[in-house]
């Protein structure tokens, strides 16, 4: 199934859908800098400063990472990062943010639920999470959608099959708590936009 057919995901506040790369990153940056500092030490696992950030969200623009934002009126509030296997045996990795404005709402699971259905496109079978020990939420998270964290390097990591998930369990966990969700069949505006500017510079 082709980008231009994914499907947004909607509540009575906002949506989910995938950011295009390059045009759109700096909306992960500016969510990032927008995290109080307790929600910056849950999502990076120490103190980051905004020149950090900076860095980190021009970084994705260029690595290939995926982001899956839930937007209000314009504004990332939540975002899940797909992040490419690095070098050697190393997994895809996961990571999750929210903003305190829409937490407790189901934007969480959401999310997660939407960067599932992003790794299937992109062809992954497994999926590492990385958090830090005091994540509650996070780790709360990983265990709705069946992950088992276990602690490496002092940290709780674990692995989600994509293979042994049924995707239909994954959507019934994600979509019961999300408020007024639905799912809409339509197209994503942004990748329109994205086809017509390929095609506008094809024709040229």
């Amino acid at each position: 199934m082709g980008s231009a057919n994914r499907i947004q995901t909607r509540s009575a506040h906002g949506y989910v859908r995938t950011l295009i790369q390059q045009e759109e990153l700096p909306l992960l940056r500016d969510h990032l800098l927008r995290l109080d500092d307790e929600s910056r030490r849950d999502r990076f696992n120490g103190f980051i400063d905004q020149s950090f950030i900076n860095s980190y969200a021009a970084r994705c623009a260029d690595d290939g990472t995926v982001i899956v934002a839930y937007m209000v009126d314009g504004v990332v509030r939540g975002a899940a990062e797909l992040h490419p296997p690095g070098a050697g045996d190393s997994l895809p990795e996961l990571a999750f943010s929210v903003e305190n404005m829409v937490r407790r709402q189901g934007v969480g699971s959401a999310l997660f639920r939407r960067v599932i259905e992003e790794a299937r496109w992109a062809g992954y079978t497994h999926l590492r999470i990385t958090t830090s020990a005091d994540n509650y939420a996070m780790r709360a998270l990983a265990r709705k959608f069946g992950v088992h964290l276990t602690f490496e390097n002092g940290e709780p990591s674990g692995t989600v099959d994509l293979i042994r998930t049924p995707a239909a369990k994954l959507a019934e966990l994600a979509a019961a708590p999300f408020i007024a969700s639905s799912a809409l069949l339509s197209f994503n505006q942004t990748c329109w936009k994205l086809f017509s500017r390929i095609y506008e510079r094809r024709a040229a």
